[in-house]
Order: structure tokens, then sequence, then C-alpha cells
């Protein structure tokens, strides 16, 4: 474990040296490159600037109107016929839509149930194993310039459902 230590915090010195020596190699200007760069990356900002406003503007609506609470209670037939912990579906809901908010509600379900519980190890697994889908794919169109193609979405969002329930019965099968 100390070796791994020792390796991250030599690591990051090693490629800013091998960097510097490449470019030196190279003959290149290490200076002019690397405000390009950063003035490029400044450009991506820019352009991503308004989705995400707008997206963590939807999110932040969306819980605050309790339209996350209502679904949740609509859904929770369905969640208990599969065995899914009703305190872990607002974050199955909103963990394609952002990662933050997720995060809070995994914590939430953790602190409520505790560490070790069916619904905080679930929590847990999920936010590993799932990615933010409407985000991720906000910012690469935005980034790109491009719309994300025909069954992309879909395809994600089903990506995310087997990441669901894949997590409550892996969770269940190795734990419970």
């Amino acid at each position: 474990m100390r070796a791994l230590g020792t390796i991250s915090a030599i690591l990051p010195v090693l490629i800013l040296f091998g960097a510097s020596l490449l470019s030196v190699r190279r003959c290149s200007d290490v200076f002019t490159v690397f405000t390009k760069g950063a003035a490029d990356g400044l450009q991506v900002v820019v352009k991503l600037l308004p989705t995400l406003c707008g997206l963590l503007c939807a999110v932040e609506m969306l819980k605050a109107s309790g339209a996350l609470d209502f679904l949740a209670e609509c859904l929770l037939p369905v969640t208990e016929l599969l065995g899914i912990p009703s305190d872990c579906l607002p974050l199955f809901l909103l963990r394609p839509f952002s990662g933050s908010a997720s995060l809070a509600l995994a914590g939430e379900c953790i602190a409520s149930a505790g560490a070790d519980s069916l619904s905080g190890r679930i929590a847990a697994v999920l936010m590993a194993s799932s990615e933010t889908t409407f985000y991720t794919a906000a910012v690469y169109s935005a980034a790109s310039g491009m719309k994300p193609a025909r069954y992309t979405m879909l395809c994600a969002l089903l990506g995310d459902l087997t990441a669901m329930l894949v997590s409550v019965y892996a969770v269940k099968w190795l734990f419970f």
C-alpha cells in the first residue's frame, strides 16, 4: 500500500519531466503550446456552460417540485415486484441525470439505512457502476457540436437500467 502512495506521488513529476524532455528534443515552444491548449480548453468550457446550466436547473426543479418523489411512488409496485428497496428508487431515477445529486441521494441512503445495509450497498455499487447518461451526452454533444446518434440515448439508458438491476441482484447474491 505504501508503494502505491509513493508511485502516485512520483508519477505526475515523471510525466511533466518526460513531456519537458520530449519538447526539448522536438525543439518546440512549451509555453506557447500550453497557452494554446488552455485557450482551446476555455473555448470548450464556454460552449458547455449553457448546456450544463440548463441541465442542472432541470435536475434541481425535478427534485424541488416533488416530481421525483411522485414518480418513485408510482413505480413502487414494480420495484417491490423486482425486489428493489424503495429507498434506492430516487437514486435510480436521478442517477442518469446528475452525478452530484445522485451522490447526495446515495449519501442520504447510506446515512439513513447504514453502510452495511442492503440499500447502502446497492447505492454504493450503483454509484460505481453507472454513468450520468444525460449529463455525459450533453457535454459530449455540446463539445463536439454533434447531436447523439439515433439510438445512442436508448442504448445508454438500457445500460443504466442494466446497471441498476445488476447492482441490486449482485449485492443480494454476494452479501444477503
